[in-house]
């Protein structure tokens, strides 16, 4: 009888005592006790395992579950007799920041205090032992969602050194999502606050700690060691890039055949593939989502189970006001092509604004993009680089993507829905009304707050391009910035039906030397012509009187539409 799946359980206590479905990853416990580091940062996508695999540490090391080997019982690891002794043998402090989402620094910082503090009330037993000396209890006794900095950064060692006296044996630290914080401090604009204090927590507890044997730390990112770990030259990082326990976070595709079987539905296996393969971790591939998996046994329906775990806002302000570039290489990425782009995984939080690079190393780290080959080389400068070809990650990370280039017009819906069906009826009219709207309502929605947009108006358009993809991909070819004739066009659709019209847009903002909109609409269809931007679609043999061609002119968030037989 197949195995009850529990979703949303990431207590490894609870899993086995009650046979829920358990895929083993006890053989991360072997790999990482013998690679020896002293702190070890693994990053891995949201809902990867990463909380469960603490779980499951924390049990077997932490003298608090000295008794509970039967946990272990009939996996690999419990076959050795070293792992058995090792059970049940340290003092663990386990803490994780995941719900440390806060909307400013101040109530951040004090998310984490009161974190902390909570984990100090476990062993509210020290001042009481005979262990601790008078200065001990007095600093255990300040520790509080309202302590002092130098209380809050000295914390975790001072907890450290209170076990260590009390067990007589060094601790391991876990401390699972620790950039939670950091990442909501990006979005709502505390980073710097929030690093200095993040940094000398961490120094304290992973650097000048003398009472640590080991320290494991989870998250999504791997945030620069210039940010928040500037001092920490003890840290073994591993990225999805390493090589390192690519195996012990997310399952390998013979586990997943071996689950479908146990609830009798292998022949799913092709369309399970599409939907939810396609992470990466160093030269392992084909690595599926857990979460998205056992939804899937649970329900065996398919849906993004995966993406809709999360808002996804950080990843949609990134794109939304990102460069046309960026917008554009996710025009491929619909397609399913691939883009290439050096990586730096050191993830600079406060340089993502200004550094396209590291937009592509969050969304690798993230899952949303994954790595479809590599080439390493050097430049002409002596600079070792590593080129990285990207795609999507599968079938429901791209669906994520379309429902959220169509949430960028949420607030319009309605009229761009109608923009779009007066473009495919040649209503100009229609199309200067709605687009207008369209205009007014989103236009900011694309800014970067770096300046005025109407000058830079391809964070709009290409936003408005990937719109149209999404709700156009099955009637057009839609492509933006190609090069066609003598120049490089807006955007060019190409009809997938011969009984469709290609359509060929030009923007233009309006310049000083233009007395109004109208010239600059003018300026826009001569360029087409001139530029002879029709040519790529004469060439696939689509007659001239097909081609429909249109001059998009701004001046702020104003608009004017215009073609050679509209009257403007």
């Amino acid at each position: 009888m197949a195995r009850t799946v529990s979703i949303g359980c990431q207590d490894f206590e609870t899993i086995r005592s009650n046979d829920y479905l358990y895929i083993d990853k006890t053989q991360f416990i072997k790999e990482w006790w013998e690679q020896g580091d002293s702190v070890t940062l693994i990053t891995r996508p949201r809902r990867f395992g990463k909380t469960l695999a603490m779980s499951m540490v924390e049990k077997f090391f932490s003298i608090n579950y000295a008794d509970y080997g039967y946990l272990f019982e009939g996996l690999p690891l419990w076959e050795e007799e070293k792992y058995r002794a090792l059970q049940g043998s340290y003092p663990v402090i386990s803490l994780s920041f995941a719900k440390a989402k806060e909307n400013s620094f101040l109530n951040s910082r004090k998310k984490i205090c009161q974190i902390i503090t909570d984990l100090y009330n476990q062993y509210d037993f020290l001042p009481d032992s005979g262990k601790l000396n008078d200065n001990e209890k007095y600093f255990f006794r300040k520790v509080s969602a309202e302590m002092e900095d130098y209380v809050a950064t000295d914390s975790l060692n001072a907890l450290s050194g209170y076990l260590k006296k009390y067990y007589g044996k060094k601790v391991i630290i876990l401390l699972d999502e620790y950039d939670t914080p950091m990442q909501e401090a990006y979005v709502n604009g505390y980073w710097d606050e929030l690093a200095g204090f993040t940094r000398s927590l961490f120094d304290a507890t992973f650097k000048t700690n003398p009472h640590l044997e080991r320290a494991i730390m989870t998250g999504i990112t791997r945030i620069s060691k210039e940010s928040i770990f500037s001092d920490l030259n003890n840290l073994s990082v591993v990225t999805s890039t390493s090589d390192m326990y690519a195996e012990s976070f997310g399952f390998t595709e013979d586990e997943v055949y071996t689950a479908l079987k146990e609830y009798g539905i292998e022949q799913q296996m092709p369309e399970v593939k599409q939907w939810y393969d396609g992470f990466s971790f160093g030269s392992r591939r084909d690595i599926y989502n857990p979460w998205s998996i056992l939804n899937y046994l649970k329900t065996e329906k398919f849906a993004p189970y995966w993406a809709n775990t999360s808002s996804n806002s950080l990843v949609s302000k990134l794109i939304r006001e990102g460069s046309g570039k960026i917008k554009e290489a996710f025009e491929f990425l619909l397609k399913d092509e691939s883009i290439r782009t050096t990586i730096d995984e050191q993830i600079v939080y406060d340089l993502l604004d200004q550094d396209e690079q590291a937009v592509w190393s969050l969304l690798l780290a993230s899952g949303y993009l994954t790595v479809k080959n590599f080439e390493t080389y050097t430049t002409e400068f002596g600079e070792w680089k590593q080129e990285y070809e990207l795609k999507l990650t599968n079938f429901e990370v791209k669906i994520m993507f379309r429902n959220m280039f169509r949430k960028w017009f949420s607030s319009t819906d309605s009229d761009y829905n109608d923009f779009i069906k007066a473009l495919l009826h040649d209503d100009m009219d229609a199309m200067n009304h709605y687009m207008n709207k369209v205009s007014l309502a989103t236009f900011s929605y694309f800014d970067t707050g770096k300046g005025p947009l109407g000058n830079e108006p391809e964070r709009f358009y290409h936003g408005f391009v990937l719109g149209l993809i999404v709700e156009l991909t099955d009637k057009y070819v839609i492509t933006s910035n190609r090069e066609s004739g003598f120049g490089r066009y807006d955007i060019i659709m190409e009809p997938r039906r011969p009984e469709n019209d290609a359509i060929i847009i030009e923007f233009k903002v309006q310049h000083s030397s233009e007395k109004n909109l109208a010239d600059t609409v003018q300026k826009a269809l001569e360029q087409i012509e001139e530029r002879n931007y029709q040519s790529a679609l004469l060439s696939r043999g689509i007659p001239e009187e097909r081609i429909r061609k249109y001059g998009f002119a701004f001046c702020g968030k104003k608009v004017l539409i215009g073609n050679s037989h509209y009257a403007i």
